[in-house]
């Protein structure tokens, strides 16, 4: 019923958000008198402003077409170098461009798309040969297709890395991951390094990631834990309705996810769209796009399934299994004891109120049989969880520090 609600709701918005709009547009035409005095800009604004908020979303593009390389401009070419069912290997290749590292970016499975790490990619394309993880919206993914849990996640992890080849004298992959997926890539890398797999990663950079969530404990880390595990299973999953591909399917719909995160950030989120209304009222378009594009993508959610948000619960926040040596993959323990040659860079941000810190630095001190001089430890200054990954400070303060760490080891 919870699914069957939203849907609902979300076509009652639809409709509002389309008439909202044309509102705007009325109140906006330069024939309109009232576009030009009176309640006219401050009502358009309004409209504006509501249209955007409840306009549905799906999947959006990353729109990656050209970067610039040694001061020309090169061509970029998405391919989908891998297909699975719930997830697929992106390639963003450079046309005619064939030096550079090649570097997957493991994209969390946590409510958003891959597209949340545009500007991650854009950064990282002038210096490397970027693959990154697309995974699907699990309403989309027909039940007979089966489960996809935490277990499925490293072995879609391990494919990925061998369909893009072998660590041997031309080169070997490096892998980055960004929040989430840095327990599964660290397992990856237990798992892959005990068996001296031809394709284990170089390096594995790790970027706010909850490692072990017992330090500095967050919001996101009280509420996996407050409540036992049942809860989670009674109260958050949904199953979903008949309109979709997955239908019947036991999910952990995006959209609760989303409320979430709003919710941890009331204030902020009240004070941007006020920012954005007011420049509207202004006339400044271009600072209202900024808003606009951010929101654009931060409101397109997709559902994950029921089974690896509740195996990540129990797994990374309850047990924390990972920390204390307890995770078996599939009957197998994931020793990070077995780490000895790979390289390990663990970011933080110091302002991040999702993975707190020393969360993601503890698998620097797990990894107690790799050398010193293979694990590095950074804390971006005035970062938050968001700007690890985008923005200014990771394009001029933490980008640099990851392309200096896969030179050194690569």
């Amino acid at each position: 019923m919870l699914y069957d609600a939203y849907e609902v709701q979300k076509s009652m918005f639809a409709g509002a958000s389309a008439m909202a709009n044309f509102g705007a547009g009325v109140l906006q035409n330069p024939s309109n008198p009232f576009a030009y005095f009176g309640g006219g800009p401050i009502l358009a604004s309004a409209l504006e402003v509501f249209a955007h908020a409840a306009a549905p979303r799906g999947k959006p593009e990353f729109g990656l077409d050209h970067t610039i390389i040694d001061g020309r401009e090169v061509a970029v070419v998405e391919q989908v170098a891998l297909r699975l069912p719930f997830g697929q290997l992106k390639r963003f290749a450079r046309q005619g461009v064939e030096h550079g590292p090649k570097l997957l970016i493991v994209a969390p499975m946590s409510g958003h798309y891959a597209t949340l790490l545009r500007g991650t990619v854009e950064r990282m394309l002038p210096f490397a040969d970027v693959y990154i993880t697309d995974w699907r919206d699990a309403k989309l993914v027909p039940a007979a297709d089966g489960k996809f849990d935490l277990d499925d996640y490293i072995d879609y992890l391990i494919a990925f890395l061998e369909h893009i080849g072998p660590n041997d004298g031309a080169g070997g992959t490096h892998m980055l991951a960004v929040c989430q997926p840095s327990v599964p890539c660290y397992a990856v890398a237990c798992l892959m390094e005990a068996d001296k797999h031809p394709c284990r990663p170089r390096t594995l950079t790790m970027m706010g990631g909850p490692i072990d969530t017992r330090e500095a404990p967050t919001a996101v880390n009280t509420l996996a834990t407050k409540r036992p595990h049942a809860w989670f299973e009674q109260n958050v999953i949904a199953t979903v309705p008949m309109t979709y591909p997955g239908a019947g399917r036991k999910v952990y719909p995006g959209f609760l996810q989303l409320a979430g995160f709003m919710s941890m950030n009331l204030g902020s989120h009240m004070i941007s769209h006020w920012e954005m209304f007011k420049h509207l009222v202004q006339g400044d378009g271009e600072s209202a796009d900024a808003t606009k594009d951010f929101y654009e993508e931060y409101r397109s959610v997709c559902d994950m399934t029921a089974e690896f948000y509740l195996q990540t619960i129990d797994v990374v926040f309850q047990r924390h299994a990972i920390a204390n040596g307890s995770y078996m993959h599939r009957g197998r323990l994931v020793d990070p004891g077995a780490i000895t040659d790979m390289a390990l860079l663990a970011i933080e941000g110091e302002r991040d109120d999702i993975s707190g810190l020393g969360q993601t630095r503890a698998a620097l001190t797990l990894a107690a049989n790799l050398p010193e001089a293979k694990k590095r430890y950074y804390m971006a200054e005035g970062a938050g969880h968001y700007g690890i990954f985008n923005g200014s400070k990771w394009r001029t303060k933490i980008a640099p520090v990851v392309e200096e760490w896969i030179t050194a080891h690569g």
